[in-house]
């Protein structure tokens, strides 16, 4: 269960200042810090954030001894099947892997990801190097960014189709459309989400 919006201030005052000083704060200068009116008001809030888990009991009239334990996002771990290009289609090759992922990432059903390679999808935000959350699934509305299939080669694309061809639109002005008949496209998944480190 996740802290309130009160809860993580408080949450976030005490471990910074722990961090800063080497033992926590007292309940006054949690209240000054904070705003709140009361000692009361902050024991309440402190009580609730060992209820859910994120505080060891609260001491016995010990003043500096709030034991904070880490706050944790939910996570999945999901398969991580290799590269996919984004740029021209590149060899589907699944390199069997897995990742953790905030669970919000991730769409209904099952999911997997993807390491990008290439710059075609730069005007969308996603660059070479980022991982991108799929969710599996064989169509796809017009506009939405998929990863398809083209003689067994991967790409990540949006997705339009008209009549009877799809087009697979780059979100790169330097780069064109890729058009074929709708048969010759297999649509494997929708992107849901994207993940990148800065270094």
């Amino acid at each position: 269960m996740g802290l309130t919006p009160a809860q993580k201030r408080v949450y976030d005052f005490v471990q910074a200042y722990t961090g800063r000083n080497g033992y926590s704060p007292t309940y006054e200068e949690i209240r000054r810090h904070l705003g709140f009116n009361s000692l009361n008001a902050v024991y309440k809030h402190l009580k609730g954030i060992e209820e859910r888990g994120y505080l060891k009991s609260l001491p016995n009239n010990r003043k500096r001894s709030l034991d904070l334990t880490p706050l944790h996002a939910s996570s999945a771990s999901i398969p991580l099947l290799g590269t996919v290009a984004a740029g021209h289609p590149i060899e589907a090759v699944e390199v069997p892997d897995s990742i953790d992922v905030p669970e919000s990432f991730l769409g209904n059903g099952q999911n997997f990801a993807l390491k990008v390679r290439g710059d075609s999808m730069v005007e969308e935000g996603i660059r070479e190097g980022d991982v991108l959350i799929v969710c599996k699934r064989n169509h796809a509305e017009n506009g939405q960014t998929v990863v398809a299939l083209i003689d067994g080669e991967a790409t990540v694309k949006k997705f339009y189709v008209s009549a009877n061809e799809v087009e697979l639109r780059p979100a790169n002005s330097q780069m064109e459309s890729i058009r074929l008949p709708a048969g010759e496209v297999e649509i494997v998944g929708v992107a849901v989400g994207l993940l990148r480190h800065y270094r």
